[in-house]
């Protein structure tokens, strides 16, 4: 008998490694970031996408293969309430008990299958093939078995198995079929107002890819300047505004890398558009952004300041972010100081200002295109974190502008607790305050209610879901 040691027995297929697909990887690695360390995907993606390229080279990772990793990325986010409805349908034990790096390479292929124009095989195999590289063969097998099920009907056939009736339920109906929590669609409804129509015009949107959109900084240089870049269109309702409508890459525009451009969706370009043009009763000196990081809307009002030759004052509570509103002004053309600073304790006396603008921290359900992973982190307990900040920051604006002067209360969300509540219950304070009507300040922009106050929508206006209410200080 030998004594040589016995080989494993042979399956009669070779041994093959698993071919490494950098797309895909970079798709994986991208979601794992997100999961593990509640990264944004607008963050994490441009330096995967930059050292994928310089790994990969410039034949082996082009444009188009960018293009892909981030669809998968922002796909598979948008889309993760849907997929989870129907992997569900497909694994043997709760999603809760999967493994999270298995979930997302599932997840990241149910996004290929039901979501993109990929050929089912090519789906299946690509997505086997990257579990094994990243998990091994033994969950690769698993992640084949329920990829497998999930290529069983596409996805209008799993919606109608996974999402109850709208007349039986509508909200958790619009929460499956939308890929929205039931408590945003909720908050939305309320929001919006009006009947199915508008709700999922809008919680569509939310679930488009949002177009680049980048800021003529006064001064510095001009939309026409901008709309010599390949594939670029004016903005819808900004002078300043103009869109690249092809996905392009703001870095490689020459006024967004001399920072006399910058990228900002119209939205916020609009706040600050009409913060700088409402009316006021004497002086127009002095101009405060109470909340200024990261600097965008920041730049733009320093600009429109500049040209009446007032001096923009930039607070920042964060001393990285201030650093950041800061690299944001240098440059401009008129006088500006940053500082940092608490806006509820403010470092200036009362009544400084003739103009103020807080665009208070908020749950930014009104940018859910652009961080389609908010949507999962936050909650409704959240509302009620952020509240006392946003009452306090208002009512420290109203105090910090003169008589005359005027206060914008900006945020990105449109839920009712942190715009008209957060308005109303101030003012209650403060009866020596009016709400001035921001429409007329906002000129051809259609839909904007009933005012006095505005509120800008996605599937109405192409822009975030931003509010604006401009409030007047009478004594």
């Amino acid at each position: 008998m030998s004594d040589q040691p016995r080989r494993p027995r042979s399956s009669g297929k070779p041994y093959r490694r698993p071919k490494k697909d950098p797309v895909r990887i970079l798709a994986f690695e991208a979601l794992r970031a997100v999961d593990e360390r509640d990264a944004y995907a607008n963050l994490v993606l441009p330096p995967l996408l930059r050292k994928a390229r310089e790994r990969e080279g410039p034949e082996n990772f082009d444009a188009r293969d960018a293009a892909l990793a981030t669809e998968l990325v922002y796909g598979t986010l948008r889309r993760q309430g849907t997929y989870d409805a129907v992997l569900a349908n497909c694994v043997d034990r709760p999603l809760g008990e999967v493994d999270p790096p298995v979930l997302d390479a599932l997840s990241l292929g149910a996004h290929q299958l039901l979501g993109t124009r990929i050929p089912t095989h090519a789906a299946v195999s690509a997505t086997v093939e990257l579990a094994r590289v990243v998990l091994g063969d033994g969950r690769a097998k698993f992640v084949n078995a329920v990829l497998r099920k999930v290529a069983q009907h596409d996805l209008d056939g799993w919606l109608e198995r996974v999402a109850p009736p709208y007349d039986d339920d509508p909200e958790e109906h619009l929460a499956v079929v939308h890929s929205h929590p039931r408590w945003v669609v909720s908050a939305l409804w309320d929001s919006l107002g009006g009947g199915r129509a508008g709700i999922e015009e809008l919680l569509s949107a939310d679930n488009e890819r949002p177009e680049v959109t980048l800021v003529a900084r006064p001064g510095r240089s001009t939309a026409g300047e901008l709309l010599d870049e390949d594939a670029a269109v004016p903005g819808r309702w900004s002078p300043y505004a103009v869109r690249l409508t092809e996905g392009g890459e703001p870095g490689a525009v020459a006024a967004v890398r001399d920072g006399r451009a910058g990228v900002q969706d119209e939205g916020s370009q609009l706040v600050a558009i009409a913060l700088a043009g409402a009316p006021l009763d004497g002086p127009d000196r002095r101009w405060l952004d109470g909340c200024a990081g990261p600097g965008g809307k920041a730049a733009l009002l320093g600009a429109l300041a500049a040209e009446r030759g007032a001096l923009l004052v930039a607070s920042e509570k964060q001393t990285h972010r201030a650093g950041l509103v800061a690299r944001a002004l240098d440059g401009n053309p008129g006088p500006y100081q940053v500082i940092a600073a608490d806006g509820t304790r403010p470092a200036w006396r009362p009544g400084s200002f003739d103009r103020v603008l807080v665009d208070v921290p908020c749950t930014g359900l009104g940018a859910l295109r652009r961080r389609p992973e908010a949507r999962w982190r936050r909650r409704p307990d959240d509302l009620e974190g952020f509240a006392p900040l946003q009452r306090g920051l208002l009512r420290t604006a109203l105090e910090s502008v003169r008589v005359g002067g005027v206060v914008g209360y900006a945020t990105c969300s449109p839920h009712l607790a942190e715009t008209r509540a957060v308005v109303a219950d101030v003012l209650k304070q403060h009866p020596d305050t009016d709400l001035v009507d921001a429409r007329p300040l906002l000129p051809g922009v259609p839909d904007l209610g009933e005012g006095p106050d505005v509120q800008l929508w996605p599937h109405l206006h192409g822009t975030d879901a931003m509010y604006l209410a401009l409030i007047r200080r009478t004594g």
